[in-house]
Order: C-alpha cells, then structure tokens, then sequence
C-alpha cells in the first residue's frame, strides 16, 4: 500500500507540473488564460512591484534551496527517497501556481514591434523556446527528472539507479539547454511591458544564479569529467564556428 500511494503522489505531482507548464506558456504569451503576465493593471505600482518581487523571489528560493544537497538529506528524513523528486516538483508547481494566481501587472511599455513579419518572427523565437525547454528534457531522460521513473521503481521494488551522464543533441553544443530554452521564452516578446520586462529580468539573473550553484554541484559529483565539459562546452551561447566535444559526459538540469 506504501508503494502505491508514493507511485500515485508522483503520478499527481507530474501531472500537476504538466498542467502548470502549460499554463505557463499562456500566461507568458498572453493567450489562452483567465490571467496573464501582462493583463490590465489594477491597483498601486509600489505594491504591485512589492507583490511580484515577492514572487519571483519564493519561485527563485524554493527551486534553489530544495535542489541543494543538505535539503535532499533532510526531506528523505520526511518522505520516502523514491517521492524526494516528486516532492520538489510538487513544491515547484506550488510555487508557479501562486505566481500566477497573484501576480500584478504594472503596465508601461518598453517596446512594440508593429511589422506583422517582425511579430511572427519573436512568436516563433517564443514557440521555439518552449519546445527547447521540453526536448531538452527529454534528451537527458524527462521522466526521471520530473519523478516519475523514481516512483515508478519503488512500486516495482527495484532500486534506484542513476541516470547516466551524457551528452546526447544539443547538449555537445551548450550545457544548458533547458536554461536557453527559458530565456528564448520569457524574452521573446512582440510587445515588451516594464511587467514583462520586470518578470524576464529577474528569472534571467536566477537563471545565470542558478547555472553557477548547479555546476558547483555537478563538479563535486563528477570531478574531472564535468570540468573538462565544461572547458569544451559553453554554457548557454553555442560556439559558431567551432564544435565542442565531449568525453562522454553531459548535463543535468533541474528546472
């Protein structure tokens, strides 16, 4: 019965990730949602301001303190080590749905590109950065990332086995693809408000925050390995005129 229950908490967890990335895509573009990041604005500047900084900091908190290392030791004190993954995704889910439940808008504009060709061509950078987002995933092995494989085994009564560390597509021309594919999506926007604006600037100085503490991590785990990758490999812009290569070794993201 234990094993079932921690299989169907991973289950609901997923499938709560799954709905808030596609709600993210929409409250994002602006399509598609009751919300979005640029709606009308309602209320004080200052306070809105206040609110989502409040925010984007418990969305930037949660996502770095709960993929440390000392975190994970202390949670599997509370729940089983096969739901530690589930449970992050849960929390991180949590997290995005407060963001969007609460969010305000601030209005203000900092661009407009008025040429339909010109729109069409940010709409398609926007599309291609999600999709990057979910291929980089699933390179790398997505099931296991969002909790899904580990729960799976612990039903099973089999144990738990890394994910190889590798370098499949995309990740031989940069290390975080999965990081890009943000920063193509909450950037690429025809229409540019200071919210929109607000909201890109500081998820792009987690990002950059959250790389530095990740590949700490990965060379405490991997040593010599990641940090020859990374001599090779550059983080988020890809070399134009020269192919990096690996030894074998890869990326882990957690997003």
């Amino acid at each position: 019965m234990k094993r079932f229950s921690v299989f169907a908490y991973g289950v609901v967890a997923y499938a709560l990730f799954l709905g808030s990335f596609l709600y993210a895509a929409g409250f994002v573009g602006n399509f598609g949602v009751p919300k979005s990041l640029d709606s009308p604005r309602q209320g004080s500047v200052a306070v809105a301001l206040a609110m989502d900084l409040g925010l984007l900091t418990l969305f930037a908190l949660q996502h770095s303190i709960m993929a440390r290392r000392g975190f994970k030791a202390w949670l599997t004190r509370i729940v089983p080590e096969a739901a530690e993954r589930s449970t992050y995704v849960l929390a991180s889910s949590a997290a995005l749905i407060l963001l969007f439940a609460f969010w305000r808008p601030v209005g203000g504009l900092v661009w407009d590109i008025g040429s339909p060709l010109g729109r069409g061509l940010i709409y398609g950078f926007f599309a291609f950065g999600w999709l990057l987002v979910l291929v980089s995933t699933l390179l790398i092995d997505h099931f296991d990332l969002f909790g899904l494989r580990q729960v799976w085994l612990y039903l099973r009564g089999r144990e738990y086995s890394n994910v190889r560390f590798r370098t499949p597509g995309i990740y031989k021309i940069v290390r975080h693809p999965l990081y890009l594919g943000w920063l193509f999506a909450f950037w690429a926007s025809p229409t540019m408000t200071a919210t929109h604006l607000l909201f890109a600037g500081v998820t792009t100085a987690y990002i950059l925050v959250a790389i530095r503490l990740e590949e700490r991590d990965l060379v405490t785990a991997f040593g010599a390995s990641y940090a020859e990758y990374r001599r090779q490999v550059p983080m988020l812009v890809p070399h134009l005129f020269r192919r990096g290569s690996s030894s074998g070794v890869g990326a882990t993201e957690h997003a």
